[in-house]
């Protein structure tokens, strides 16, 4: 006979839609179906006391690059999904970037297939948009696939989209969310020409300066004047530049039909950084100024920013130290996004009901995710216990992706994920690691 699991916190600081209240919350099997205060302990098989600590939905994390199929030699979605729960991160949305590109409807359900076996948090993945792959992109199904990732400029390969008929086409046709990644090709290569007049080859400073506001305005603003002129659901990823806020419009989610979100590392890390990160910092869009960092940070204030993500992007070590040019674009980040937000919460730059708004909530609204992002009744139990007092100091050694290192290595947070639940199973916990449930993890559904 099936038995239910009933699994109550009690006293904990829940945070949710812009509250931190002191409440009790039960879980039976794998869905919220209380949230008050002195619920029994009599009606739970395991009381968790969470006092003096948050309760947190899942974080949901709409960019990351997970490696499989094909680059299995940097990650996997089992490797990475594990380095996610320790991390606080749920539920999260893959790129098509792998080796072959998933842009067909069948190499995107074959990657459902792997993430089906062995992915710990729940998962959803992008068809990636060609200049020729128009059909597969009409076939893709709102209620089952999140978006269509377009390359407006810096890809590689059939990824790249920078005809204007082939964009027209996509911005006109695309029955989901296009999700852009923004650099303008030509600019970047004058700034490179313009760099080299004066030295012989390029270094890790230069990188803001070939990458620099104009080459990402530039795109930025193209994909805006698109999505305006065909009323298309666009959300520009990984907005680096005080230049691009002007885009978009501040005030809440709720009917937006273009947004801006921002990454953990361009909230975190400046040009200034360079010096002691090199490579491991390298990304794109680039790293840039302090000025642009407390211009993003601001922009979380005002709502130009609705969400924050990682763009997870693990490389090997040995990848990351060979010269600046040679070296790939990317950092491993899903195990200590969420501490580098609680860090910033801890410095008073954000509040914490701020960042469960743009990790869970915006998520969970722009992509009109079922059942997930907040901690209600009738919700999926995705949770994270976090002590706001604890310590995690960071090493590569303690680092679980499958590329063995951090860029945060050698810092010390000043919080702790204490335990993550994926659909109400223990998936992560302090003490005992993480734990590789008997998926728990679930495909995610969308109400659009």
């Amino acid at each position: 006979m099936f038995h239910m699991t009933v699994t109550l916190f009690k006293n904990a600081l829940v945070v949710n839609e812009g509250q931190v209240l002191e409440t009790d919350v039960k879980v039976e099997n794998s869905v919220i179906t209380q949230v008050k205060k002195h619920i029994p302990e009599t009606q739970a098989d395991e009381v968790i006391d969470a006092k003096g600590c948050y309760l947190l939905p899942g974080m949901i994390d709409d960019q990351v690059h997970f490696r499989e199929p094909g680059l299995t030699h940097k990650g996997s979605i089992a490797s990475e999904s594990r380095a996610a729960v320790a991390g606080g991160i749920t539920s999260y949305m893959e790129m098509p970037n792998v080796n072959p590109a998933t842009t067909t409807i069948k190499a995107l359900e074959d990657k459902f297939e792997i993430a089906e076996q062995s992915s710990l948090a729940n998962y959803s993945f992008y068809l990636g948009a060609t200049e020729d792959n128009l059909e597969e992109i009409k076939r893709l199904d709102p209620t089952s696939h999140c978006g269509v990732k377009v390359f407006m400029g810096a890809s590689t390969g059939n990824l790249l989209v920078e005809r204007p008929d082939a964009l027209e086409a996509i911005f006109r046709e695309a029955p989901v969310l296009i999700v852009t990644h923004c650099e303008s090709g030509d600019v970047i290569a004058k700034n490179k020409a313009k760099v080299l007049e004066s030295k012989s080859q390029l270094t890790i400073d230069d990188h803001p300066i070939v990458r620099d506001d104009e080459a990402c305005y530039a795109s930025s603003s193209y994909a805006v004047t698109l999505a305006k002129k065909y009323q298309s659901d666009l959300h520009v990823l990984h907005i680096t530049t005080e230049k691009e806020l002007a885009l978009f419009e501040s005030g809440p989610i709720e009917g937006k039909k273009i947004t801006a979100e921002a990454c953990v590392h361009h909230l975190w890390f400046s040009n200034e950084d360079y010096a002691t990160r090199g490579n491991e910092i390298k990304c794109n869009p680039a790293v840039k100024y302090p000025s642009d960092r407390d211009a993003l940070i601001k922009a979380l204030h005002s709502n130009q920013i609705d969400i924050i993500a990682t763009d997870h992007a693990p490389h090997t070590w040995e990848e990351k130290q060979v010269p600046y040019e040679q070296a790939p674009a990317g950092l491993p980040l899903v195990q200590h996004a969420l501490l580098t937000l609680l860090e910033h919460v801890n410095k008073g730059k954000m509040t914490i009901e701020q960042v469960v708004e743009k990790t869970a909530h915006n998520p969970a609204i722009r992509y009109g995710i079922e059942k997930r992002g907040y901690i209600k009744e009738g919700y999926f139990a995705d949770l994270v216990l976090v002590d706001g007092k604890g310590s995690t100091h960071v090493t590569n050694e303690n680092a679980l992706y499958y590329c063995e290192w951090s860029p945060f290595a050698g810092e010390t947070f000043s919080a702790s994920i204490k335990a993550t639940w994926v659909n109400g199973t223990l998936v992560y916990s302090e003490k005992q690691g993480v734990m590789d449930t008997s998926n728990a993890a679930m495909r995610l559904v969308f109400n659009r």
